[in-house]
């Protein structure tokens, strides 16, 4: 049949028809029916084909089938489930080796072409029903996509719809039972600097007050009931270690009083003494591997080493609680009006007096007590022994997001020039960079040459000196540099770039009517200062007059100072905001970012004496 040409329009892979079924037949039994049926017109199409089913020793495939078409719906390939490959979900560790994956990877010869895929699984865990979006991506149209719940048992269905407003969504649920479906929905075009696609599409969030997860039943009505019942399905002797390693982390913090200090103490062993292999919450299920099993084979996924560190705290006396939350660049919240299984990722809470300290217990580096952009700003699902809270994790906000750089450049008469500069970070920036001391000095050095200030021809790094300080949660670097032909010299003038070392060119796209709302995801502050030493035989005439843009999205000062008639002084400090503005104000902030560049660019001409 063919596609309507409304839907074809700037699409990339049109959802011909997804249809989910979903059947609760008791509180520990699931069955799960999932048909997909898309027609890929390009390249970048094939990105929404996933033709992928996972399994464990809770999960079983029922069914499995996969059917290729080419543009004439004439049949290219069909697979049966014994011709999909069956491999571990989890590499780089054999604890878990019941979580499993069987796929199919098709590489087409043509375009456009059409999967037709099926898939069945029956499951213990209804505690996970699985939830609705219609619109999966950018550039994607549906002409097709339903949800149906089936509840013979009727049980209580909660369930929360987000963004529905801007979509036609037919509902036809019943008390028990949940009816949605979506038809000839247009492509979603992608806009630069939009808000996270989960706070504009269509999504349907489900749950069941009784539930169960790995045949362990539950019952709640809000976070703190089902707080308390995934606090005790986590125990469940998970949090038991030999009495010499406890004795070995209670020596280390034999003479120290304060338990945030012993906190640091048992962070620094568990970091010294194991190593993260990458299970995502829900894969591999959501109990963790046993502490003493940890310990054991020294390695584990967020959930083993996050109650590991738990039950080394507990063995200290150090209370600490275990928190699942959405990890990633983007900050998603864990839906404060909707208990149930949220969540991709686990980190450990310390109570403080009301200053929680946040620990990420997979890296081997990070300092204590620091987050950085992969779960910072957002809600989090703390499980305690009375019970489930939502809590917030810390923000680094704007000016808190600090880089300071101090340099001094001496100009020479041939237009090269050499610096020595010093960059202190802080914040989200600490976090950009704190990875610097892991390269080698090759990689390091390509990094400042190819990344950092790309847009100096001819630069070379002639000394380097780091130092992380994560006790401070501050990343200092001290350089030494040339840059060869920086300034054009003539007879008549000496003409050179102020701003050497940090220059911003980043200018939004441009879109004759935008459509999404503006989000600016990351503040920071940058506060730059240079001294300059002009070449022999030159003198200063007149300096740049002072120049300040400000606006909601942020601030931008350059302000110049002579020193004497062979040196001045140059300052910059760049302020951007944090925050969600209407689709309105794009323009103006691209007119800000504009006018910053301008400035980035800024030339002096010097002249002979």
């Amino acid at each position: 049949m063919l596609i309507p040409s409304s839907l074809t329009e700037d699409a990339n892979a049109v959802i011909r028809d997804n249809s989910i079924e979903i059947t609760i037949e008791e509180v520990d039994e699931m069955t799960v029916f999932k048909k997909e049926v898309i027609t890929v017109l390009n390249k970048l199409g094939d990105n929404y084909v996933s033709m992928s089913a996972n399994y464990d020793d809770d999960t079983k495939i029922t069914e499995l089938s996969a059917t290729i078409y080419d543009a004439f719906g004439r049949e290219i390939k069909k697979y049966k489930e014994r011709d999909f490959l069956d491999v571990s979900a989890v590499s780089g560790g054999t604890l878990y080796s019941d979580s499993r994956v069987k796929y199919i990877d098709h590489t087409p010869v043509s375009y456009p072409y059409t999967v037709v895929f099926e898939s069945e699984y029956k499951t213990s865990s209804t505690g996970f029903i699985p939830s609705w979006f219609p619109v999966e991506s950018y550039f994607l149209s549906i002409e097709k996509s339903s949800y149906k719940l089936l509840n013979p048992k009727k049980f209580t269905v909660r369930t929360k719809e987000k963004n529905f407003n801007s979509y036609s969504i037919e509902n036809t649920s019943t008390e028990f039972n949940l009816n949605y479906a979506i038809s000839n929905q247009k492509v979603v075009k992608y806009e630069n600097n939009a808000p996270l696609s989960i706070d504009i599409m269509p999504y349907l969030m489900v749950g069941i007050n009784q539930f169960s997860l790995k045949k362990i039943v539950g019952e709640a009505t809000n976070w703190s009931e089902f707080g308390k019942w995934r606090y005790d399905y986590l125990k469940n002797g998970k949090d038991e270690l030999s009495e010499d390693i406890k004795a070995k982390v209670r020596i280390l913090v034999e003479d120290v009083t304060d338990p945030i200090e012993k906190a640091k103490i048992v962070y620094a062993f568990m970091q010294n003494k194991t190593r993260y292999i990458s299970v995502q919450e829900g894969v591999g299920g959501w109990m963790p591997i046993p502490a003493n099993e940890v310990d054991k084979v020294g390695y584990g996924d967020c959930k083993g080493l996050t109650n590991y560190t738990k039950t080394l705290l507990d063995a200290v006396g150090v209370k600490s609680h275990y928190a699942v939350i959405w990890a990633g660049a983007e900050q998603r919240d864990v839906e404060k009006d909707f208990f149930g299984m949220q969540g991709n990722h686990v980190i450990l809470n310390i109570p403080n007096n009301g200053n929680d300290i946040w620990l990420e217990c997979t890296s081997q580096t990070i300092p204590f007590g620091f987050l950085g952009d992969f779960t910072d700003d957002r809600n989090v699902l703390v499980m305690t022994p009375e019970g489930g809270i939502v809590k917030r994790t810390p923000a680094y906000k704007d000016e808190t997001n600090l880089q300071e750089i101090k340099a001094t450049i001496q100009l020479e008469k041939n237009g090269n020039l050499s610096a020595s500069l010093k960059r202190v970070s802080n914040g989200i920036q600490y976090d950009d960079k704190s990875y610097y001391e892991k390269l080698t000095e090759e990689e390091l050095v390509k990094n400042y040459k190819s990344n950092v200030w790309e847009y100096n021809n001819n630069l070379e790094i002639t000394a380097v000196d780091l130092l992380n300080d994560k006790e401070e949660v501050v990343f200092k670097e001290d350089l030494k540099m040339t840059i060869k032909s920086y300034a054009s010299v003539n007879e008549q003038e000496y003409l050179f770039r102020v701003n050497v070392f940090n220059k911003n060119g980043f200018v939004p796209k441009r879109y004759r009517s935008r459509k999404l709302p503006l989000k600016i995801s990351r503040g920071y502050k940058d506060d730059t200062t240079y001294k300059f030493k002009l070449p022999e035989g030159y003198v200063l005439s007149t300096l740049p007059s002072e120049k300040v843009i400000s606006t909601k999205f942020g601030t931008y000062k350059i302000t110049f100072t002579k020193i004497d008639d062979t040196t001045f002084n140059y300052h910059k400090t760049m302020v951007i905001k944090a925050g969600v503005y209407a689709k309105e104000d794009y323009n103006n902030y691209r007119n800000f970012r504009r006018s910053i560049v301008k400035y980035e660019n800024l030339r002096i001409a010097i002249t002979p004496k």
